[in-house]
């Protein structure tokens, strides 16, 4: 089973996490204070393996405000907006960019929960209000949580904290887990493994790959000769 969201769970996200914004409920007062635009900075990744969720998610933000007429608290939008690449190493400097230079009032991103770490870190120092419209990583909103950051998603283990028990009511108590080898996989399978071997069930073997390799036949291969019941995965 993947935990790879649809296009339309990624709009539906992204409209609910703009809906409080939309009425001003989340902006600080100093930015209903103020006249002029709201400044709206887009983190998001615009190229590599999650570009359709990032194109996805700026959809559903804009569309969420376009039924607001257009609006934020009565204010006309300003974007920004930076490809974060999904690339982890630059996502301290992306989101200096949006806040420092572009000087925005909300930023919203990301989807790669290593990159959401970089904006988390600026978000926190800056206190400018961030909304994480798919990005799993615990610390978020856990070691590193913070008042002006919002999750509207998910955390990592929560969708395979439900998955294992599941999997075990049905008979399947050999399970092989696979993922690639990043955050978010760690993070899944700490629920898997918790829910899944707290039920009764056996992980005959953790395999994972490294991200974004989509070169799957010798892990199907070794898959296929351990015969388990069920394979469960995290892929997004």
């Amino acid at each position: 089973m993947t935990n790879s969201p649809s296009r339309r769970l990624v709009l539906t996200r992204s409209a609910a996490l703009v809906g409080a914004a939309s009425s001003g409920l989340l902006l600080p007062e100093w930015a209903l204070a103020q006249s002029g635009k709201i400044r709206v900075g887009l983190m998001l990744p615009y190229s590599g393996a999650f570009a359709p969720l990032g194109v996805a998610i700026e959809n559903g933000v804009r569309m969420a405000i376009n039924e607001q007429g257009g609006k934020l608290a009565g204010r006309e939008i300003e974007w920004f907006k930076v490809d974060d690449e999904s690339e982890p190493s630059k996502g301290i400097e992306n989101a200096n960019k949006l806040v420092q230079r572009d000087k925005v009032d909300v930023l919203i991103g990301t989807v790669h929960s290593g990159v959401q770490m970089g904006i988390q870190k600026v978000a926190r120092d800056s206190g400018v209000l961030t909304l994480i419209p798919n990005a799993g990583v615990h610390a978020a909103t856990r070691a590193l949580c913070a008042p002006n950051v919002f999750r509207t998603s998910f955390s990592n283990s929560q969708p395979t904290l439900a998955l294992g028990q599941t999997m075990v009511a049905k008979g399947h108590k050999k399970a092989v887990w696979i993922t690639w080898k990043y955050a978010a996989g760690d993070e899944a399978y700490e629920g898997f493994k918790e829910s899944y071997t707290k039920a009764g069930g056996t992980i005959v073997k953790e395999l994972g790959l490294p991200f974004p390799n989509v070169e799957f036949q010798a892990l199907l291969t070794e898959i296929a000769a351990l015969k388990p019941d069920a394979v469960a995965c995290f892929f997004a």
